[in-house]
């Protein structure tokens, strides 16, 4: 099974990356869904800004492999593997600077709070502040192992990077023609 896997990857690495791209990518998505929906953690405008690169990522992905089955340029399969890593890579760097954050190494942006209460609404003014939950970017909610979400998220981002600048440069090597 591993020696089929390898035997693909070689033949066909821009399906393998951009298969690997979105699976693992649909799975991190479903991970922060499941920490922000079932498990009650409200991403703070940082986390939010993290998820932009899997929104760019997995899709394109999704149009390499569209590509693939009718037969795309090369050209524009290495490009759209090269657009992933620069997203991931941007994600990763995005990812260091909220977990700096989050060990209080630098300051964050004055923007991470929560929902502003409708004041005109009518009641109590106390009460609307009082139910106002403010999401803090330099606060971690959760932590497995020393890293948090956004710790994990620059791993994840590292990992799509690599696998998708192994596939650009893999087709690039296969097809010296779409040079």
């Amino acid at each position: 099974m591993i020696a089929r896997t390898i035997a693909f990857a070689r033949t066909e690495p821009a399906t393998a990356a951009a298969v690997a791209i979105a699976v693992i990518g649909v799975l991190t998505m479903a991970g922060f869904f499941f920490f922000q929906y079932v498990l009650g953690y409200p991403p703070c405008p940082l986390c939010l800004e993290q998820r932009y690169a899997f929104y760019v990522s997995v899709p394109l992905a999704a149009m390499i492999l569209l590509g693939q089955s009718v037969g795309s340029s090369h050209k524009v399969l290495m490009l759209a593997l090269l657009a992933i890593a620069a997203a991931m890579l941007w994600n990763a760097g995005l990812g260091v600077y909220h977990s700096g954050v989050e060990w209080k190494w630098w300051p964050g942006p004055t923007d991470c709070s929560g929902a502003i209460p409708n004041f005109s609404a009518g009641g109590s003014l106390i009460d609307q502040i009082n139910r106002t939950r403010v999401i803090r970017c330099d606060e971690a909610p959760w932590r497995f192992l020393g890293l948090s979400l956004a710790g994990y998220n620059v791993l994840v981002s590292l990992l799509l990077a690599t696998v998708a600048a192994w596939g650009a440069f893999a087709v690039h090597r296969k097809w010296p023609s779409s040079r």
